[in-house]
């Protein structure tokens, strides 16, 4: 018979699928989010007609509960 299967990449899917409603979730209540983005360590620098910001310690907090999720993840 065949042994050709769409579950990999129905697995595949249903991840990116998962991802993308997080990241809506992120974009729609990001604001409302005490301290995101304005912890200490995180770089803003604002000129007359430039801003630069970058939120090292935002980052460093998101990796490190995203290692987290993933790692509970391959526990199961």
């Amino acid at each position: 018979m065949n042994d050709f299967s769409l579950e990999p990449l129905g697995k595949i899917l249903v991840f990116i699928g998962l991802f993308l409603v997080v990241i809506g979730v992120i974009i729609l209540f990001g604001s409302k989010i005490p301290y995101i983005g304005r912890l200490p360590g995180d770089i803003i620098i604002q000129r007359k007609n430039f801003t630069f910001y970058f939120p090292i310690t935002t980052l460093i907090l998101l990796n490190l509960l995203l290692l987290l999720i993933s790692w509970l993840l391959r526990k199961l």
